[in-house]
């Protein structure tokens, strides 16, 4: 992260508890608080409100927390179950390509959006569309007491799959070779040891909290510095601790920050770009295309033999678009790929998407007492266990 000196625009502060507002308010329905945050940043935008450093280094530091808590969560060993890597594997590739070849038919209409879209635009769309939500299904899985089951293992699994493809993505994005001296992050193995002591000495309050943000932009930093995205660097410090007993302790110590320092992404994506009537109705051409990327996870998630009760409350944990198609649409508009509207379309879509998944979970199981006996019919007379 580019070092700085912080000053706080006397605008930062009033964005910052407008996004409150709006998040209290869509929190009282029962919706994610970020719908609320996006929602903010749009008004003010058309409000013609500008962010000022504030914000943006809440963004960098929201994502870079981000992605050294899921780094945290990278245990080898929950990612090579087939139903896991490869589900993920097989649900981006399709959808990607679906969804790219929805878009390319789509430039021989006359929609000023899509009209002569070429073939790296539709990609670049359809892989940001390939995400599910990994803040959405974990805080949902948590809130009902799932995350130790089957379904819930299985969803955070194939997350973390996708975030890693994202990460890849975000770190070839820039295509710049690192430095020589890159090779010096071998050293890195032997000194986790001397992470490990630290770790086990800073105890459970203050420090432990400390520790974590300190690693997070220390790994940031030394990748930047090597000719690396810093981003990989926060998620291969946090995978260097993922072994280690106060890995999930740190997560949670550090769910908060994450959290709180999102919110400056979030209010900097709506403020980015204001949807008009042609954003939304590309947004909703996208939520058409949801049940079909659900119906995919739960087709793969059965051919990889879990059983029908299983693939489907995975695959509705998994019913919504990501703040990582975000953050792909953020980098890929930043570099000139895409037009900023294409950032509007992305945060409407996700946004819709979490108004459809939150109540849809909740009733998902009385769902599939409904559906039991077609969705049965689905499954592999070869089945895993749970």
């Amino acid at each position: 992260m580019d070092p700085q000196l912080i000053s706080i625009h006397y605008s930062d502060p009033l964005w910052i508890g407008i996004a409150f507002l709006c998040g209290l308010a869509i929190r009282v329905v029962g919706l994610p608080p970020m719908v609320g945050f996006l929602a903010a940043g749009f008004m003010l935008n058309t409000l013609g409100a500008e962010g000022g450093e504030l914000l943006g280094a809440m963004a960098d530091m929201g994502i870079t927390l981000l992605l050294f808590t899921i780094g945290l969560k990278l245990k080898l060993k929950s990612l090579v179950r087939p139903e896991v890597w490869g589900v993920a594997t097989l649900h981006m590739v399709v959808v990607s390509i679906m969804i790219a070849t929805l878009v390319l038919l789509l430039s021989f209409t006359t929609l000023p959006m899509l009209s002569a879209v070429d073939l790296k635009t539709a990609l670049l769309v359809g892989f940001a569309m390939s995400f599910s939500s990994t803040v959405f299904a974990v805080k949902i899985l948590d809130e009902l007491g799932a995350t130790s089951s089957r379904h819930g293992k299985t969803a955070i699994g194939i997350l973390i799959v996708q975030d890693i493809a994202a990460v890849v993505f975000i770190a070839v994005s820039l295509g710049q070779l690192p430095s020589p001296m890159a090779l010096a992050l071998i050293a890195l193995i032997p000194l986790r040891f001397v992470i490990f002591w630290i770790l086990d000495k800073v105890g459970h309050g203050e420090l432990l909290i400390l520790f974590g943000i300190t690693l997070a932009l220390v790994g940031a930093d030394l990748f930047e510095l090597v000719g690396i995205k810093e981003d990989v660097g926060s998620l291969v410090f946090g995978m260097l601790l993922a072994n280690h007993p106060k890995a999930n302790e740190l997560a949670k110590a550090l769910f908060g920050f994450k959290e709180l320092f999102l919110v400056g992404f979030f209010l900097s994506v709506g403020m980015t770009a204001v949807p008009g009537w042609t954003e939304v109705l590309v947004a909703f051409l996208f939520i058409l295309f949801l049940p079909i990327k659900v119906a995919i996870y739960f087709g793969l998630l059965d051919l990889f033999q879990l059983r029908a009760s299983t693939s489907w409350r995975t695959a509705l944990n998994l019913a919504n678009y990501s703040e990582f198609g975000l953050i792909v649409g953020a980098l890929a508009t930043s570099a000139g790929w895409l037009p900023k509207e294409w950032l509007a379309v992305f945060a409407v879509v996700m946004s819709i998407s979490f108004i459809f998944s939150a109540p849809l979970v909740s009733v998902r199981d009385s769902l599939y007492q409904i559906w039991r006996p077609r969705l049965k019919r689905f499954e592999r007379p070869e089945r895993l266990s749970g």
